[in-house]
């Protein structure tokens, strides 16, 4: 038996949501962030279906050529720069922009005046992850020598600068002391040329943060009509879901009131009723860890979850007289069980979800 997961990626659905996007900051370009597999609905696709984006981000090198190899004319930013000649030189033939995070790709790109590049400086104002640390304790600004550094290097063009934010998805309670506007105060203090381009708004920041767009904004995450938000869906931002997952009903068994089901025999019958087993599992990309009664929805009826998620396969209690046959298609999630919610019985989030479903899953762009 083949694999029956496919995933259903609505081209539509992502225009919208760029469209949705847009309307939130009608003056800025978008740096549509497209890594991981575009999160898992297919680089390429996904490139070629934004055409209105102004510009890609990835995280990796190999990504950025895929994109160029394909015919991707945007510019394509690579968030973690290079890590070594080799990517460099790479960057510097596929017209890639480069995030400079650390002086060791400084270093290396005053050792290598044979690639032109054009770099963007990535400045970490309290994520603590990658960037260039601007601290008050220092006589010359940090921010500064790069700036100057990188101006004497006659083949590099320096056009623009980046910070992120670590607690974008959870706005200030307090708006004058919180963690993002004192990120966001940190950015707006640090003397940068004026001929440089600012981004710092995320997906979350640009629906509730609007001082922080600048002149670009790097929407992920609501590309794909998800919500980046605890307690919001991405249908209550105005988006619309791109990936649906479905599956079908490979067999329905008959299960007695105490019957256990499923391994370690988690879940057990409270009563007579039936079992439909779905053809899908974490071999798919399906979170082992959902718990019951995470939404299954099958012939526009939604049915709980009912035992541990197996490697093909997935057990749903469709009750003692089922209007449910074999053969039945079987939506994971997507519209009316939307990823967030199929995340939150798995006690994670919907980035996880979407991007580490695995090769096996056919993906079907309409």
């Amino acid at each position: 038996m083949t694999s029956a997961a496919v995933a259903y990626i609505d081209q539509q659905a992502l225009n919208h949501n760029l469209e949705i996007i847009k309307a939130q900051a009608a003056k800025q370009r978008i740096m549509a962030v497209i890594k991981a597999d575009a999160y898992g609905h297919g680089l390429i696709e996904v490139a070629k279906s934004l055409q209105k984006a102004d510009a890609f981000a990835v995280a990796h090198i190999e990504e950025a050529v895929a994109l160029r190899e394909a015919g991707i004319s945007q510019s394509i930013f690579l968030l973690q720069g290079f890590a070594n000649t080799k990517e460099l030189e790479t960057a510097s033939t596929f017209g890639l922009i480069s995030c400079l995070h650390d002086t060791f790709q400084l270093d290396l790109l005053e050792s290598n005046p044979e690639y032109p590049v054009e770099v963007w400086i990535k400045i970490d104002t309290g994520m603590g992850r990658l960037g260039f640390i601007e601290r008050s304790s220092r006589k010359v600004s940090a921010v500064a020598e790069i700036v100057q550094r990188l101006g004497n290097s006659q083949h590099v063009r320096l056009t623009g600068s980046m910070s992120h934010f670590a607690q974008a998805d959870l706005p200030d309670a307090d708006q004058t002391t919180g963690k993002n506007t004192e990120q966001l105060r940190r950015y707006q203090q640090i003397s940068l040329p004026d001929t440089l381009t600012r981004s710092m708004a995320n997906t979350a920041a640009i629906f509730t943060q609007e001082d922080s767009h600048f002149d670009w904004i790097r929407p992920g995450i609501s590309l794909y009509g998800v919500s980046p938000f605890h307690d919001k869906t991405g249908a209550e931002l105005g988006l619309k879901p791109v990936m649906r997952l479905v599956s079908e009903v490979i067999a329905i068994k008959p299960v007695k009131k105490n019957e256990t089901v499923g391994y370690g025999g988690r879940w057990t019958a409270p009563n007579d009723t039936h079992i439909a087993v779905i053809g899908a599992g974490y071999g798919d990309g399906y979170p082992r860890h959902a718990e019951d009664s995470t939404p299954i929805l099958i012939n526009d009826h939604v049915y709980p979850l009912a035992g541990r998620v197996s490697m093909d396969m997935i057990t749903v209690d469709i009750g003692p007289t089922p209007a449910v046959k074999i053969g039945d298609k079987a939506q994971l999630w997507g519209a009316g069980n939307p990823l967030e919610t199929v995340a939150r019985h798995a006690a994670t989030i919907p980035y996880e979800l979407s991007c580490r479903m695995t090769s096996r899953v056919k993906r079907v762009y309409v």
